[in-house]
């Protein structure tokens, strides 16, 4: 897959202002109560990209210039993407009340200074944020497609095709990045694979609650269309070099319980 340009991600960027959200559409049609619990969870993440971002900041990613200019247009894009959902739901009759960003605990703190402190020892540590980040992304942008489809809301279908298409573009960065990366070495591969396998879950689990999770897993992905996104999210990631066979989203939910096995 053929990098994206940085040029090529500004020119395509159409990030939806919250301000020209059509709020009388979504209040002459409200949303159904799988969508709003998904909104909900969808608008909280988004809004803590600022978090991510200041875990990324922290380790040697940002020496990359590409990385760096690419990751000031994710975080502006991810951020929009967060209002304009909060704003869809407000205009719904849903008030939307993001978790609160507070101080992390210490087991958090130790992860995030292990991690930079790794990173600054390993300039391959880089692979691991960009398969981390295309996993994410993808999984983004295939709930976002499912919620369009399975909330039966023109307005909102609209929309998340807007926001469908900067994931896509986002995806396509963090993938080509990963590929590259993960081919030049051996070594990257097995430790990424390992990392993967015994760390990785769907981001947002330590934001939302594990009933919203669920809720949202099942609303999107619990009937056939939805297991079989899954599965082309999974073989999609299983391209990349050394994660053939690795367990990811479909595993992961079924193994926690928020879909049937």
């Amino acid at each position: 897959m053929e990098p994206l340009s940085l040029s090529m991600l500004h020119s395509r960027s159409d990030v939806p202002d919250p301000r020209g959200v059509d709020r009388d559409a979504f209040a002459r049609q409200p949303l159904p109560a799988g969508a709003a619990r998904s909104l909900a969870y969808m608008a909280d993440i988004e809004g803590h990209t600022i978090v991510y971002l200041r875990e990324l900041l922290a380790t040697r990613v940002v020496d990359d210039p590409k990385i760096a200019a690419f990751l000031a247009c994710w975080f502006y894009e991810e951020s929009a993407h967060g209002g304009a959902l909060a704003a869809v739901l407000e205009a719904s009759g849903h008030p939307f009340q993001p978790s609160t960003r507070q101080a992390r605990g210490w087991r958090a703190r130790a992860e995030a200074l292990a991690i930079a402190t790794i990173s600054a020892a390993w300039p391959d540590f880089v692979a691991v944020h960009m398969t981390w980040g295309a996993i994410n992304e993808l999984t983004a942008l295939t709930a976002y497609r499912r919620l369009a489809t399975v909330a039966e809301h023109p307005a909102l279908a609209a929309l998340l095709g807007r926001i469908a298409r900067d994931e896509a573009r986002h995806f396509a960065f963090y993938f080509a990045q990963a590929e590259r990366r993960l081919a030049a070495s051996a070594t990257t591969r097995h430790v990424v694979r390992g990392l993967l396998s015994h760390f990785w879950a769907p981001v947002g689990h330590d934001v939302r609650n594990q009933d919203e999770l669920g809720s949202m897993a099942r609303y999107l992905f619990g009937d056939a269309a939805g297991r079989a996104a899954m599965q082309r999210i999974d073989r999609t990631i299983r391209r990349l070099p050394g994660c053939a066979d690795i367990p990811l989203l479909e595993a992961w939910l079924t193994r926690h319980a928020m879909l049937a096995g």
